[in-house]
């Protein structure tokens, strides 16, 4: 840490940043897309004639192939690397909101929602791959929550405006708006990024910094034999503990991502006013995804307090405050419903870019593609569950108090995996060979 600690902050270029920030600008356009359904539920429902249930399901269709992709993704992140896997899904993605937009039927939009899903598979185990590499760690859970914030804050001022486009323009018009956005952070990405040994605009002191500080080491991936097996890994203790908690906290994240204007609308507000309330709760969960989860934990570690008890204890703390949720199925009123969705959307998006930096701390060398895949990939089966059975409860009961109730029993399930199975947050053993 000498070199680290011999530099003064001011002496050090801050490149790693702008990497973080191009990121987040990825994720950010990334929810654009998944966001967009959940807006135009009533102008499909005219152009298709969709039920409840069957929009459930179209939900969740974005996430069956998401699902299945990532583990694939992580191995193919950790042979081929950041750049040219992030690269050719970011260009995949926009083709697939164009093929939205210019869909013909329910099945050639439901077939560019399976392509989206493809798309977009790799971006968080991606950005935690490369938040591994160009980041410290004591300076690992602000890049991170810079990214993560960006499916918040996408809501926040994606529902409003992607709202106010299809009132306007028509729901074709939202989905190639979103395509384009995508094509910007094609071009962005495959001209400024690059692993910190490759990037000739990083300064020889900020490198220095990176390493010294904890950085996952890059290697020259050539074949799939390098990192650790995913039957490794998927047997340890910890990366179980954090599948536990991962796919807890996206049920509910989910369950509100889709449901959430549909669920406003039903206290009697109008269809644009339900889009200006659904971006308060997604304003709150910004603001304490980056000061919580982001800045607060990094000054702790920087201030020399047990890193692993902090990042335990916003996870946990976090995931109790979504509980919140149980409030919301009690609301009568919709600032009411909106206060508790806020307080639960609060802990959760604390907690997330703190958990979200987890597989790039406990990877053995060059596997944190195949931990950030291995998470995601339980973490999106709730996230294909959630939609459907929320579709199906409030069909069945013409009430949304159901799906609150199962979303907190999955949260709770979800402390018991961060507070009883993660344990120590300290690398893996590497694999015996």
């Amino acid at each position: 840490m000498a070199l680290a600690q011999g530099l003064a902050p001011q002496s050090v270029t801050r490149r790693r940043w702008l990497i973080a920030s191009l990121l987040g600008f990825g994720v950010l356009i990334n929810y654009f897309d998944r966001i967009n359904l959940s807006v135009a539920k009533d102008a499909l429902h005219s152009e298709f004639g969709l039920s409840t249930v069957a929009f459930g399901y179209l939900l969740s269709a974005y996430s069956w192939t998401y699902a299945l992709c990532q583990i694939p993704v992580g191995v193919l992140l950790d042979r081929f690397g950041v750049k040219r896997i992030l690269g050719m899904s970011s260009f995949l993605w926009s083709v697939a909101c164009f093929g939205a937009a210019a869909a013909t039927g329910l099945y050639t939009f439901f077939a560019a929602r399976l392509l989206l899903g493809v798309g977009e598979s790799p971006t968080f185990p991606g950005n935690a791959k490369a938040v591994g590499y160009w980041f410290p760690q004591r300076e690992r859970s602000l890049a991170t929550a810079l990214f993560d914030s960006g499916a918040k804050f996408s809501s926040a001022i994606g529902v409003p405006v992607l709202g106010l486009m299809l009132i306007h323009f028509g729901w074709r018009w939202s989905f190639a708006a979103t395509g384009f956005g995508s094509l910007v952070f094609f071009a962005l990405f495959y001209r400024f990024y690059r692993n910190p040994s490759e990037d000739p605009r990083l300064s020889r002191e900020e490198y220095g910094m990176i390493l010294e500080g904890g950085a996952q080491p890059e290697s020259a991936a050539t074949n799939l034999e390098n990192g650790a097996p995913v039957s490794y890994l998927i047997a340890r203790r910890k990366v179980l503990g954090l599948c536990l908690g991962f796919s807890a906290y996206n049920y509910t994240f989910y369950l509100l991502l889709t449901w959430m204007p549909s669920y406003l609308s039903a206290f009697g507000i109008d269809l644009s006013r339900s889009f200006l309330y659904s971006s308060v709760p997604w304003l709150v969960a910004t603001v304490t995804d980056l000061v919580i989860g982001g800045v607060l934990v990094d000054q702790l570690l920087s201030r020399g307090w047990d890193g692993s008890r902090v990042r335990l204890t916003v996870m946990v703390v976090g995931m109790l405050f979504g509980l919140g949720i149980f409030g919301a199925a009690a609301a009568r009123t919709a600032s009411n419903a909106v206060f508790w969705i806020s307080f639960s959307l609060a802990g959760l998006s604390a907690a997330a870019p703190v958990a979200w930096s987890v597989p790039s701390l406990i990877a053995p060398r060059e596997s944190v593609g195949r931990i950030g895949g291995i998470v995601n990939f339980f973490s999106q089966i709730t996230a294909i569950v959630a939609p459907i059975a929320t579709g199906y409860i409030v069909d069945l009961t013409n009430s949304f108090k159901g799906a609150f109730v199962v979303a907190a029993v999955f949260l709770l399930i979800g402390v018991a995996g961060y507070a009883f199975m993660l344990g120590k947050i300290e690398p893996i053993p590497e694999p015996r060979t």
